[in-house]
């Protein structure tokens, strides 16, 4: 089998997606920016009889993340999946007309230079299987900009755009690329948007090959 690549690996969706592409088979790479938060998910995994290992990479960092991927495919074999779901930076968040232009610069790294450094890693080996998946977690600014979210709702905007540009122009390649939008939360117990849940909508969105975008639950008017 091949490998699933979670950037942004943490102890809820991220874990609940490596236990659902685990249990089909795959090989899992963790990257987040922590070693012993890596360490401690793998050991779970690991338990549970998921073949897992950590690569610790910072997604503002490319040359970090590019080593992490790199390392991922060399030790665990060809990334067929690759989920770029890291959770926002709180300080992206400030109203619109507190943020300056040096406000958005971290954001657009996180959410746009991020996916562009990580999609350009794996898209050689993706051609070399033959197919692949590229999916990206995003929460409703991508789709609905928020006045007291500034910096994901631009950044999210341009990741969204980044991502049906990709999504427009691979599957002639057999190489789909999906966007789950998660409106509010990641709640555990809820009948959508329960990491369990949301880890079988992102296997779906593998497997099945829909259109560009799905949502975990519609938007509400």
């Amino acid at each position: 089998m091949t490998t699933v690549a979670i950037i942004g690996a943490g102890p809820g969706l991220g874990l609940a997606t490596a236990r659902r592409f685990g249990r089909e088979g795959h090989d899992v790479a963790l990257i987040a920016r922590t070693p012993q938060h890596l360490d401690d998910l793998t050991a779970v995994l690991t338990k549970e009889g998921v073949h897992a290992q950590g690569f610790a990479a910072d997604v503002g960092d490319p040359d970090s993340l590019q080593a992490a991927l790199d390392a991922a495919a060399t030790l665990l074999g060809p990334i067929e999946v690759l989920q770029y779901s890291p959770v926002p930076h709180r300080d992206f968040m400030k109203p619109v007309l507190d943020t300056s232009s040096g406000d958005l610069a971290a954001p657009l790294a996180f959410s746009v230079h991020g996916p562009a450094t990580a999609v350009q890693q794996v898209l050689p080996g993706m051609r070399q299987l033959g197919r692949g998946t590229v999916m990206f977690v995003n929460g409703g600014t991508a789709v609905r900009p928020h006045p007291d979210r500034a910096g994901t709702s631009v950044a999210f905007a341009a990741e969204s755009a980044y991502g049906q540009l990709l999504h427009d122009v691979l599957q002639a390649e057999n190489i789909h690329v999906a966007q789950l939008i998660i409106p509010g939360a990641i709640t555990p117990g809820d009948p959508r948007k329960d990491p369990d849940v949301l880890a079988d909508t992102l296997w779906q969105l593998h497997t099945g090959r829909g259109p560009y975008r799905t949502f975990a639950e519609p938007m509400d008017a």
